[in-house]
């Protein structure tokens, strides 16, 4: 056999002298069901770790009515918290045979059905979509031919299967734990308002300034979109604003953080009193001489929950339950918030 040709089970077949058939079933796990010889089947696996065969991906599709392969639609991969999560289905799927296939939508409606499109061509057996879109009318269409699991946010009020963290009660209960410590001034820097993540995480913001007693102004709201550009540009209008940077501000996304960090480090600013915390969590604030009080995204859960319903969706297993909230974790850095945290 030449190096350079891929081996296909005709030619396992034919070194070992016995028909197609019977080296797919020795192949296929299916010896033993159909009486086929110790001997046979054992020349034949021989052979074919000896030649490393792999079989066909695209032939074992055309066997099922499966593809074996399932869709991710993410923002992007460059933020921290998607890169786990997709990290971890790859691992996932890989462990079950099945194959990941990835697209990211740039935070773009249109894009995102592009994307999807393109998916679905493909013949993934389902989908995980993190969305962008505003109602879930083009993926109620899709989930009419296959089943689609909402991941990390909601789509308007769809009721298609969803996994999600509950930011709504952790950003408040940090929040207001720092608008005890800063009354007079706290800043709510956010994404796009028409999508999930901003309009829980504001709600989230606004009750722990209630709970904390302190009324929330309008200036203190301020939106862009989840990318470092847009913290970097809000934390510069509101320094220029100030002529300081102001006394406290939560991010509602790692990307905006690293933006305001950004900007920060290139002003000389980060020995400031400036209380920083944010939504999502990265390793490396745990090295920063500014501490952070952030919250942690069970990215782990969130993977595995989402795999979980998938999975069995194709499999045309009914849900144990529809929709699944997994809770978020705080992490105190800061002194003042460690302190407060602890007498309460």
């Amino acid at each position: 056999m030449k190096n350079n040709k891929r081996i296909t089970i005709n030619d396992i077949a034919k070194l070992a002298g016995v028909s197609k058939s019977t080296t797919s079933l020795v192949l296929n796990g299916r010896s033993k069901e159909y009486r086929v010889s110790d001997e046979t089947r054992d020349r034949i696996i021989a052979l074919a770790s000896e030649h490393n065969y792999q079989p066909s991906f695209h032939a074992r599709s055309l066997r099922s009515t499966r593809s074996h392969t399932i869709g991710l639609v993410v923002p992007e991969m460059t933020n921290h918290g998607f890169a786990l999560i997709s990290r971890e289905l790859e691992m996932l799927c890989r462990e079950a045979g099945l194959q990941l296939l990835i697209a990211c939508t740039d935070e773009n409606p249109g894009q995102e059905m592009m994307a999807v499109n393109s998916l679905v061509q493909r013949q993934v057996d389902g989908l995980i979509v993190a969305s962008s879109q505003l109602n879930d009318g083009e993926y109620q269409k899709i989930n009419a031919r296959l089943p689609v699991v909402q991941m990390d946010r909601l789509i308007g009020e769809s009721a298609l299967p969803l996994v999600i963290t509950d930011s709504i009660a952790s950003t408040c209960a940090l929040v207001e734990n720092v608008a005890r410590q800063h009354p007079d001034e706290f800043y709510f820097l956010g994404g796009q308002p028409r999508i999930s993540p901003t309009r829980d995480r504001l709600s989230g913001f606004q009750q722990g300034l209630q709970q904390a007693g302190v009324e929330c102004r309008p200036e203190w709201i301020l939106n862009g979109h989840y990318l470092p550009s847009s913290g970097y540009e809000m934390i510069a209008q509101l320094c220029a604003q100030l002529g300081r940077p102001p006394k406290a501000v939560f991010t509602a996304a790692c990307g905006l953080l690293e933006g305001v960090l950004r900007y920060l480090n290139q002003h000389q600013l980060m020995d400031s009193d400036i209380h920083l915390c944010s939504f999502d969590d990265h390793y490396l604030f745990d090295c920063l001489p500014l501490k952070i009080d952030t919250i942690a995204q069970d990215c782990q859960g969130l993977a595995r929950h989402s795999f979980e319903m998938i999975t069995a969706l194709i499999a045309e297993t009914p849900l144990a339950q529809n929709q699944l909230i997994l809770p978020g974790q705080i992490h105190w850095r800061h002194p003042g918030s460690k302190a407060l945290n602890e007498q309460h």
